[in-house]
């Protein structure tokens, strides 16, 4: 069987040194959109609320930067884990919740903790849910839980895990604001550290069955976060307490996002669909936890 998962589960926890510095933040916030034209901000070079993300001596850091920090080590830590021997091919990103324990540093060196806590049987798939703590000299820094997709991989006898799904309120969303992806805009985010050539090789795409290359699932993961702090949070990173989604749809570079949001006391509620399809999901169960 490729997945043990009582051997995944009960194994040693791994641990891998990780390193960044300001530019792998700036090309970061580059990836996933800072500086580009929005409805709000017309002149985003030289906007001061935007600098925050571009210029170095006034970078703050998004939180959901903790995905790719050293080069996103997490879902590749993750997936050669003892117990687990995957077909990449048959991987999707199913979700990501990152949980900040203290505002992230523009440069800095921690050491990555990576277990997997559980893995579920879905049927005719598996979850594996893999967990990575990071922290340097001063402590904790945040947590990131990903939700791996296995396709063909369940029917083990394991437990099914939570199904519950986020009830959005019956009522119009409180803002509701649009945001361009750029035709290139993969080709520069996978410089961050994802270099699977879904998101930039046609021909591989179409071995995947798409007709051309798709946006990551994290880049649409940092737009929406950005869009969510500029618009509510006053641009204030550090509000930013936790971040959850569920991947329920592709983007395809060149696409416009709808990112419609509900607010509540003490979070945001999030839904992301894509403009251009007839609002097709794109990220569902989305919830941002502020102070």
């Amino acid at each position: 069987m490729p997945i043990d998962a009582a051997k995944a589960t009960s194994a040693e926890p791994r641990t891998t040194e990780l390193a960044w510095d300001h530019k792998d933040v700036q090309l970061y916030h580059l990836g996933i959109g800072a500086g580009a034209a929005t409805p709000e901000k017309p002149h985003p070079a030289t906007d001061p609320d935007e600098l925050r993300y571009t210029l170095e001596s006034a970078l703050h850091v998004l939180p959901s930067f903790a995905t790719v920090a050293g080069g996103g080590m997490a879902l590749a830590g993750g997936l050669s884990a003892p117990g687990i021997d995957v077909d990449l091919a048959a991987v999707l990103h199913g979700g990501q919740t990152v949980t900040v324990h203290r505002a992230l540093p523009v440069s800095g060196r921690a050491t990555q903790t990576s277990t997997v806590p559980a893995v579920y049987d879905k049927g005719k798939a598996a979850v594996i849910v893999l967990r990575s703590e990071v922290a340097d000299d001063e402590g904790p820094l945040w947590t990131c839980d990903t939700q791996i997709f296995v396709r063909g991989e369940g029917g083990f006898g394991g437990e099914r895990g939570p199904s519950a799904r986020l009830e959005l309120p019956d009522r119009a969303p409180d803002l509701s604001t649009e945001r361009a992806i750029r035709p290139d805009q993969a080709l520069l985010y996978r410089l961050s550290g994802d270099w699977n050539p879904l998101h930039a090789d046609p021909e591989f795409a179409k071995l995947a069955g798409f007709d051309r290359p798709i946006l990551h699932g994290l880049c649409t993961y940092g737009v929406t976060l950005k869009a969510v702090v500029d618009t509510v949070l006053g641009g204030d990173v550090a509000r930013v307490r936790s971040y959850t989604t569920r991947f329920a749809g592709v983007v395809f570079p060149g696409e416009t996002l709808r990112i419609r949001q509900w607010q509540e006391p003490g979070r945001v509620l999030v839904s992301v669909t894509a403009a251009d399809r007839d609002e097709a999901p794109v990220l569902a169960d989305t919830v941002v936890e502020h102070s």
